[in-house]
């Protein structure tokens, strides 16, 4: 899909998190959003929902979520009547942490490497085989990580596909306060096996 992010840019510099979820879908290609059922990852779900709910909306389930996690997400996928599709690894996480001897720390970088590719990124791809989009409406966030920051509302993933983020300025207080202002329902107990550590990518962003 051909667009000038300069002028996208420009031109939603200063519009509400909806209006940048109404012109993604304005743009006519075929559009996908993600989640990830974290903290706070209702307020995607909500938001692209309220436009319209058919936007086929991607969760890649690695596998090594908690239990607080899974019933907040059946909650939402529920209330918010989403049209959800679970990508999941290849292998079980307790095959895998058999054959892997856990999941690997940050410095063990080949190993954490293969993890991710296998708990998120080759799920992904299949995702993005399948679905094919032109755009990919996501939850990221300027403050989040260093990587974040290079970015903007709309850019172009390394695999070409338009990235839009409604949410993309907001802060931590602009987040908690529309959790509040909707009564939404966030897991007290997230785990991501691929970060580890917080101000770290998952690899969904940064993969070539």
């Amino acid at each position: 899909m051909e667009l000038d992010l300069d002028s996208a840019n420009a031109a939603l510099r200063d519009a509400s998190p909806a209006e940048i979820v109404r012109w993604a879908l304005d743009q006519g290609g075929r559009t996908i959003a993600t989640t990830s059922m974290g903290r706070n990852a209702a307020v995607m779900l909500h938001l692209v929902s309220r436009v319209d709910p058919s936007v086929p909306t991607i969760w890649v389930d690695t596998g090594y979520n908690l239990r607080d996690t899974y019933i907040v997400a059946e909650r939402l996928i529920r209330d918010l009547d989403l049209n959800i599709h679970v990508y999941s690894p290849q292998m079980t996480s307790e095959r895998r942490n058999a054959i892997m001897g856990g999941i690997p720390t940050v410095d063990e970088t080949e190993r954490h490497a293969e993890f991710t590719r296998q708990v998120k990124l080759e799920p992904f791809d299949r995702a993005l085989a399948e679905f094919q989009p032109d755009i990919w409406l996501t939850g990221i966030r300027r403050e989040e990580t260093e990587h974040r920051k290079t970015l903007d509302i709309v850019s172009r993933d390394a695999r070409g596909v338009i990235k839009v983020a409604p949410i993309f300025h907001w802060s931590d207080t602009d987040v908690a306060e529309y959790m509040a202002r909707f009564d939404l329902p966030t897991c007290k107990h997230y785990f991501d096996p691929t970060k580890v550590l917080d101000g770290r990518e998952c690899g969904l962003h940064t993969a070539a």
